[in-house]
């Protein structure tokens, strides 16, 4: 398979939305996206009784090792061909206002896109570092959080910091389809349907990704 390794305008454009709509995102360096990734997505769209879920694909985690990172519109064209539903939108927007860190991209959808119900969904290994993020704290205020269960993280993530000074704000899973309506402070750990895939295994196993049907 052969991609155009430039973003296009349509892979830097915000997808379109309406005030009330409650939106997912799920953002993440998708390098590659991988079957994982769509069942969150999934389970997010119909536990959490969203609108939307909104694929922001970054320009590169300031976490991560950057020489392994695919060119952006790479991975934006593979998550398109992963991801197979309707309400599920892929954008590399971030790229287009030089955001870098979570923070940024939230503060900036809050303000530019006012009436819209947020939910920030991340899975249980980056709730484990969550405390390392930039502002996380500011993010916790920002909108509410769903964190999705991923094997072998559940104790690391549980049991890390961040869990630890927001447990004060921890909803039940049961009351999944109110937390985008829920005013943050707020988030839940949601458990289910589980895959064990990572982006790191793929590349150690299968570098030429690229070329995935």
């Amino acid at each position: 398979m052969s991609i155009d390794n430039t973003a296009s305008h349509a892979d830097l454009a915000l997808p379109p939305s309406g005030r009330g709509m409650r939106i997912g995102l799920f953002g993440g360096s998708f390098n590659p996206p991988h079957d994982g990734h769509r069942l969150v997505a999934r389970q997010a769209l119909k536990r959490l009784g969203l609108d939307a879920v909104w694929w922001l694909v970054t320009p590169g985690n300031p976490l991560k090792d950057h020489s392994v990172l695919k060119p952006l519109a790479e991975r934006i064209a593979l998550a398109r061909q992963i991801i197979d539903h309707p309400r599920v939108r892929v954008t590399g927007f971030e790229a287009a206002h030089g955001f870098r860190y979570t923070y940024e991209t939230l503060a900036f959808l809050r303000a530019s896109l006012p009436g819209r119900r947020f939910v920030w969904i991340m899975g249980a290994d980056n709730l484990g570092q969550f405390h390392h993020w930039e502002r996380w704290r500011d993010i916790v205020r920002l909108m509410p959080i769903a964190v999705y269960v991923r094997p072998g993280h559940e104790q690391a993530a549980l049991s890390s910091p961040a869990a630890h000074i927001l447990a004060p704000y921890r909803m039940d899973e049961t009351d999944a389809s109110i937390l985008a309506e829920t005013e943050p402070p707020a988030w839940m750990y949601l458990t289910g349907l589980k895959s064990d895939l990572s982006s790191t295994r793929l590349r150690a196993t299968r570098p030429d990704y690229a070329d995935m049907p």
